[in-house]
């Protein structure tokens, strides 16, 4: 049972519901709609495919929703695609028309505004750079410096300027609102600059009085890196984008970009999450390259909390397989996971609380009993998380009664979430032992370490642990 969670990206398709089905089947542990390219009737036809496969294989995969955020992107071309060829002179229109190897619109009628003279501006993942050579009313001249390709609705990068585009458009806002009523479980705030940017999205969940959904900050432009500790601070956790940070930074940075936004994360206790670069699998290729093998492995040996699939379930040739794959090669990595390097750096830390202190113990005797598994008698998952962060070696079986806490345990390293029910501690004890005995296949003579806050929905912290003996 691997510890590292995957999270896989759908897209509306003539095959989703086999698509979904197959996710939800092969371990996929939540399922992200981007917003971006999804109405509200998709996300709620993708969210019931969802809720039968969990029904159909007594599971608790959770959603994902990924705001578009004040993304910039070019409009429409002729036959949905340019080709810009190097050296030759482009405008991009203010004003919405049909593009072609001459020119093409925005769908941010202030850019002009925004631009200077000489700015830089990438599209196509980088592979298309343009320059700003002078700005008309409506209108800005720019030279092709590299040519390519370009694509209907492509993001535009500009990393040399701040854009003055408002953060929450009136789609997000609607975006939010929807993930609010139809119990989404992780919301993701993409294409911001600042924690003032996530503030925004919380101070709206926090209106709405919702304490369910965990709100994840994207990493995706150098100005999001510049204010990464106080983005951390405001956020459930981080979403680190390789792909679009690597355009704006250079290429040289990224891992040790990658290195300090775990370290960041696992030291503030919040999540780790980091996207997958396969583009093998965007091609008809079903092998992944032995770098991207490696690439992964590392990731896993980081211990990171989960690993996000984009482009190769959304857009991919074989989904499936690539999930398949992945899940291979993380079982496969976990074994070099170093977790008495990770115990011994979170002792290092200041504890603060009586639920830190006990949970620690619990590791630590996990650790040198060999214990199975971790069972925790949960009302919110806090203590779970908290287990989580200290990485032990054996699962960590989060026993809750609510669908909704059990939903949102799904990203945590290591935390397998189940429903067990009762009325104390003891019940959902046996209730939930009865399900661990099944799922980790345990044998007489096993033990497990048994922890919570007794008297259970008394007490709002965790206060002993117990040794159980199968």
């Amino acid at each position: 049972m691997e510890k590292t969670k995957l999270i896989a990206t759908l897209c509306g398709n003539s095959n989703e519901k086999k698509q979904v089905d197959e996710f939800v089947k092969n371990g996929i542990d939540v399922i992200r709609i981007n917003m971006s390219y999804s109405t509200h009737e998709e996300c709620k036809r993708f969210m019931d495919l969802i809720d039968e496969a969990n029904k159909k294989y007594d599971t608790h995969v959770a959603t994902m929703l990924d705001l578009e955020g004040p993304c910039i992107r070019t409009g429409e071309f002729i036959d949905g695609k340019a080709t810009l060829n190097t050296g030759d002179k482009i405008r991009i229109y203010m004003n919405k028309v049909k593009g072609n190897m001459t020119g093409f619109s925005v769908n941010y009628p202030h850019l002009i505004d925004d631009l200077k003279y000489k700015t830089r501006i990438k599209l196509s993942k980088g592979n298309v750079e343009l320059e700003v050579l002078e700005k008309g009313l409506d209108y800005a001249l720019c030279e092709v410096l590299k040519g390519g390709v370009v694509t209907n609705n492509s993001k535009m990068y500009l990393p040399e300027i701040k854009i003055n585009k408002k953060f929450l458009s009136t789609k997000d806002y609607q975006d939010i609102l929807f993930a609010h009523e139809n119990n989404v479980d992780f919301l993701t705030a993409s294409a911001i600059s600042t924690a003032e940017d996530v503030l925004e999205i919380n101070d709206l969940l926090i209106e709405l009085k919702n304490e369910h959904i965990s709100l994840i900050a994207k990493i995706e432009n150098k100005r999001a890196y510049e204010d990464l500790d106080n983005i951390v601070g405001v956020s459930d956790g981080i979403i680190l984008d390789r792909g679009d940070i690597g355009i704006e930074l250079p290429i040289e940075m990224i891992p040790s970009v990658q290195k300090k936004v775990i370290n960041k994360c696992y030291k503030n206790g919040k999540l780790s999450i980091i996207t997958a670069e396969f583009n093998s699998f965007l091609t008809r290729k079903m092998v992944p390259n032995r770098a991207e093998v490696s690439d992964l492995a590392t990731l896993v040996s980081e211990a990171v909390d989960a690993i996000m699939l984009t482009s190769e379930t959304s857009i991919g040739s074989h989904p499936i397989e690539t999930v398949k794959t992945v899940k291979r090669i993380i079982e496969a990595s976990e074994d070099s996971i170093d977790y008495s390097h990770f115990f011994r750096r979170s002792l290092n830390d200041e504890i603060k609380s009586i639920t830190a202190t006990v949970s620690s113990s619990v590791v630590l005797g996990a650790n040198e009993l060999e214990c199975k598994a971790i069972l925790v008698a949960t009302n919110l998952g806090k203590t779970a998380r908290i287990i989580s962060g200290l990485k032990p070696p054996c699962p960590i079986i989060a026993a809750a009664e609510n669908e909704n806490v059990v939903k949102s345990m799904q990203l945590y390293f290591g935390v397998v979430p189940i429903i067990a029910t009762g009325n104390n501690i003891e019940e959902i004890t046996e209730n939930a032992k009865e399900k661990i005995t099944k799922i980790l296949e345990l044998k007489q003579g096993d033990k497990i370490i048994v922890t919570g806050g007794h008297p259970f929905k008394k007490v709002k912290y965790t206060n002993f642990m117990e040794i159980v003996e199968i």
